[in-house]
């Protein structure tokens, strides 16, 4: 390629990062940890416990200490952002100061780093129903700031509060993205032992044979 073809697609990659507020523009694809495989998710499914949800009223999100220091002054939060967009620049302290965000749950973009949650795609609230009303402290902020798992990822603020603690079974992203979240799902649930109730296994059970 010549230098004025490498100029001329450097400049043009740049011009996509810069307009990418488009809904469905795509330029920064969360960097979610790719999740287990459709056939490996569907045999942690049929390994995890059926059991109703408890302890629903002794949640706190304060149980789960989370946006912990990861690196230098990077928190959870900052850490995430940083992965999860393009062309992100950070000050001193690592709050984001510029950069580009595509949220996969709804195809929303943005460039304001503010704009953007980071979602436990198992909400903590869910965790707690589910078994970590169990765990220790120690446990529970582990849950909390899991880079490794698919269980942290940079969305809307809008799509964010719609799904809320909500499971599969009553919340669920746009479908393009339903195979990943319900294989990340399955695995976060089945690498933390915690329990699904009836309803959200049957929908587990369908979106991964739908996958």
């Amino acid at each position: 390629m010549s230098a004025i073809r490498r100029t001329a697609a450097a400049l043009s990659a740049a011009l996509l990062a810069a307009t990418g507020l488009l809904a469905g523009a795509g330029t920064a694809n969360a960097a979610l940890p790719t999740p287990v495989s459709t056939a490996t998710a569907k045999t942690y499914l049929a390994s995890l416990t059926v059991a109703a949800e408890s302890h629903t009223t002794t949640y706190d999100r304060a149980l789960f200490p989370h946006w912990i220091t990861i690196s230098g002054a990077c928190n959870t939060r900052e850490t995430v952002l940083k992965r999860d967009g393009s062309n992100v620049v950070t000050d001193s302290a690592c709050a984001a100061t510029s950069g580009s965000w595509y949220s996969v749950y709804d195809s929303v973009s943005t460039t304001t780093a503010s704009s953007f949650d980071i979602d436990h795609l198992v909400p903590l609230a869910e965790a707690w129903r589910s078994g970590a009303w169990n765990w220790t402290t120690a446990q529970r902020q582990n849950f909390a700031n899991d880079l490794t798992r698919p269980q942290l990822i940079a969305v809307s603020a809008s799509s964010n509060r719609s799904k809320g603690d909500q499971d599969p079974a009553h919340w669920l992203p746009q479908s393009s993205y339903r195979c990943t979240y319900t294989r990340a799902w399955v695995q976060v649930k089945y690498y933390y032992g915690l329990s699904v109730d009836s309803a959200e296994k049957s929908a587990l059970t369908s979106l991964l044979n739908a996958c």
